[in-house]
């Protein structure tokens, strides 16, 4: 199995993160991080789907995806051919001998102190899912009690964007 990450357009209605959830679900696939959020165009919004898969079942959901009435236009980014991120709120135990340690991992990872108990930190950190890894892994020994994490967003490198080409094509048609 490998990973592979969605970038979906959608029309920005009730139902279209259901029906599309739906789809993974009745394939059996687990999806590994989700993410949806309006662009910027109000009337679409975009999902970066995150899913450990082979290749010829992932092919057969896209063309499934591409069926469902609310979805515009769907793009598999490469590995390393767009800008991944996540974000992750943390809170580790740090009483008066150990919060020194913590606030310098802090800024080891370029993350940010967001609430400050006296045996506890809250730590904010965006990047990659390797970076944020890294990361946990180094406090782990101060004891986390708590952990969030959103989904994955992506979009691809360079300047040319996948809206632009298909808002034209929906607008004119629509």
């Amino acid at each position: 199995m490998s990973r592979h990450t969605l970038s979906v357009l959608v029309e920005n209605t009730p139902g279209a993160l259901a029906r599309i959830s739906g789809l993974f679900a009745r394939r059996g696939f687990n999806i590994d991080s989700l993410a949806v959020g309006p662009t910027e165009h109000p009337d679409i919004s975009r999902m970066t789907i995150v899913v450990n898969v082979e290749e010829q079942p992932l092919e057969q959901v896209t063309k499934q995806l591409n069926k469902l009435v609310n979805v515009i236009k769907i793009v598999q980014l490469e590995p390393g051919a767009g800008v991944e991120r996540e974000l992750i709120l943390v809170k580790v135990r740090a009483d008066a001998a150990t919060r020194g340690q913590v606030l310098e991992t802090v800024q080891l990872f370029r993350a940010k102190v967001v609430d400050v108990d006296p045996d506890a930190v809250t730590i904010e950190a965006t990047g990659n899912p390797d970076k944020l890894a890294a990361m946990l892994r180094v406090l782990e020994p101060f004891g986390i009690r708590e952990l969030v994490q959103s989904g994955m967003v992506a979009i691809g490198r360079g300047g040319r964007s996948i809206t632009d080409r298909t808002l034209r094509t929906v607008t004119q048609t629509g």
